[in-house]
């Protein structure tokens, strides 16, 4: 299956969707496409506190919603590894919003949603057949990635489902790809690539031409987390957000930038 969206679907040509197939369960990560404006927030940002106008990013949301058949619910994101569940009252107008950077969620007509511009969306879903359908979204920046954030969302949505993690899929959307992720020796010791040969092996030296930088591979070391998690499916979009500045924002490239929306729901008549 094409992760790409078609005209057919009602959404933008441009928005990505998981290449999974799990029935009653609905996904995608949208992109620039979908609406105009002017740089750097040419497209349809959705990111409130980006700098652009926040009526415009509002709308841009209202429009989201309005063609989704569940209600995101949004977090405030801090590049951590907290997971929160989500239920009715976070439906409910006024409620709370959650400090954390996955959800999960066993309610049909809840999207669990994460912000990005080069971190890392990841959704899960169970897959057909277990008796108990949730799913959840994690934010993973390489912060989040090291401090454990895929780890406590398949811990998180296997205990809530009472399912193992082999009877999870996860896609990873777009992000900052391995031939733009350049990095430093913090970024190494974080995920103890001195230690272990294979996460060394996601990051490559600059060598002489940038002596004590590296390339990381971002989705690689996520993929790497979830197969050692024992995660059934595993997905990766392979989609760079800093070489497609048609499709996609991307803090590294630009500095100044919007936000792109990863969600995942199940819908109502599940």
């Amino acid at each position: 299956m094409s992760a790409e969206r078609s005209a057919a679907d009602g959404l933008p040509p441009g928005w990505l969707r998981p290449a999974w197939e799990s029935p009653g369960v609905g996904g995608l990560m949208t992109s620039r496409d979908g609406a105009g404006g002017t740089p750097p927030f040419a497209g349809f940002n959705l990111g409130p506190g980006s700098g652009d106008d926040p009526a415009r990013v509002a709308a841009h949301r209202a429009r989201l919603a309005a063609v989704l058949p569940a209600r995101p619910v949004w977090l405030r994101q801090v590049h951590g590894a907290a997971v929160v569940r989500l239920d009715d009252a976070d439906l409910a107008p006024g409620a709370p919003v959650h400090s954390a950077d996955a959800a999960i969620t066993l309610r049909p007509g809840i999207a669990c949603a994460v912000l990005t511009a080069d971190c890392l969306p990841v959704l899960f879903a169970t897959r057909p057949g277990v008796a108990c359908a949730g799913v959840g979204a994690a934010h993973a920046g390489w912060r989040g990635l090291a401090a454990g954030v895929l780890e406590a969302t398949v811990s998180s949505l296997c205990a809530a489902c009472g399912c193992t993690p082999r009877e999870l899929q996860a896609w990873l959307g777009a992000a900052i790809g391995p031939r733009a992720f350049e990095v430093g020796p913090d970024v190494l010791a974080a995920f103890g690539a001195d230690g272990s040969p294979a996460v060394a092996a996601r990051f490559r030296s600059r060598g002489a031409e940038r002596p004590g930088r590296w390339l990381a591979d971002l989705p690689g070391l996520a993929a790497d987390r979830l197969q050692a998690l024992g995660v059934g499916v595993v997905i990766d979009s392979a989609r760079c957000t800093v070489e497609d500045a048609a499709a996609f924002y991307s803090y590294r490239r630009d500095g100044v930038t919007g936000r792109m929306a990863a969600l995942v729901w199940m819908d109502p008549a599940r």
